[in-house]
């Protein structure tokens, strides 16, 4: 079964004084493109967490978000004195530069320098280790509900993509069908522009007309674009039937789909078959549109 790479998921929970909180967004992407937004002065964590995640899926750009609060007094963050140095320090020399330069900068409060970036650090009687083994936890049953919403929506993008390339085969013999009712008028105009190249053959050089000979044969016959079109539909219905993350392999598939195609609206002498061409073209890109969703 093929997975979507479109997902959302999310666990709570709480360990010792601390209760959390993890958020998985899926959308589509090329490769996996994991967006971490992590509490810090958690130690290993979101190695840990990245691992985790890059086990279990393969393509998706993936937002990971994480939210911690305290649940009683005597833990959380306090300040920490090399943190709060560099905070000032920085903050001085900002202002001095916006000084010499001429800007009028708002009052910084206490609690603006609380929240900067290393100044303050977990209270000393937190556990961090129950911690960390507690939200990797709480990531692993994030994980399994994401993994499950991805295959409950591939289970329904295969369904799609199963008709689509139906109709694809049935259009496919439909062209089949219009180009041989229209062999002997085929035949007519292949022979009318032999004798007219022919015609023309007089001081026209072997290569030349070895290669005009060729495009004749090449315009007025059909049928290797349709075998391809057969044969792309049966790879693509052996690689839904393999599952996994075939999404890329698809897409391949898809493009040499619409390259035989346009092959076939340009080759076509008839309203007929250039109608059958254009149908396989929408058709095609209405599966393209759906492949890209696949992990």
């Amino acid at each position: 079964m093929i997975c979507s790479m479109t997902a959302f998921a999310s666990s709570a929970g709480t360990s010792g004084t601390r209760a959390w909180a993890w958020e998985l967004r899926g959308v589509n992407g090329r490769g996996l493109d994991l967006r971490m937004r992590l509490s810090e002065g958690i130690e290993g964590l979101e190695p840990a967490a990245r691992a985790a995640l890059s086990a279990r899926l393969a393509r998706g750009s993936v937002s990971v978000g994480l939210r911690l609060a305290r649940e009683g007094e005597g833990t959380g963050a306090v300040v920490d004195p090399a943190g709060l140095e560099a905070a000032l320090s920085a903050l001085g020399v900002i202002e001095k530069r916006a000084r010499d330069a001429g800007l009028a900068l708002a009052p910084t409060s206490a609690a603006d320098i609380f929240a900067l970036r290393g100044v303050t650090v977990e209270n000393a009687g937190t556990d961090h280790e129950g911690l960390l083994h507690d939200l990797l936890a709480g990531l692993d049953s994030a994980i399994d509900a994401f993994v499950l919403m991805r295959k409950q929506e591939g289970r329904a993008l295969q369904t799609l993509i199963l008709a689509q390339l139906d109709r694809i085969a049935a259009l496919t013999v439909e062209a089949r069908d219009l180009a041989d009712s229209r062999r002997d008028e085929i035949r007519a105009q292949m022979q009318a522009a032999l004798r007219r190249v022919l015609d023309e053959a007089q001081g026209m050089d072997e290569a030349r007309l070895a290669q005009e000979l060729a495009l004749i044969a090449v315009k007025a016959d059909v049928t290797e674009e349709l075998d391809r079109l057969e044969a792309h539909v049966a790879a693509a219905r052996d690689l839904l039937g393999q599952g996994g993350a075939v999404g890329r392999r698809l897409d391949f598939l898809a493009q040499e789909f619409n390259r035989e195609a346009n092959t076939l609206c340009s080759k076509a002498q008839s309203t007929e078959l250039i109608r059958a061409g254009l149908d396989l073209k929408a058709t095609i890109d209405q599966m393209r549109e759906q492949i890209q969703n696949v992990e």
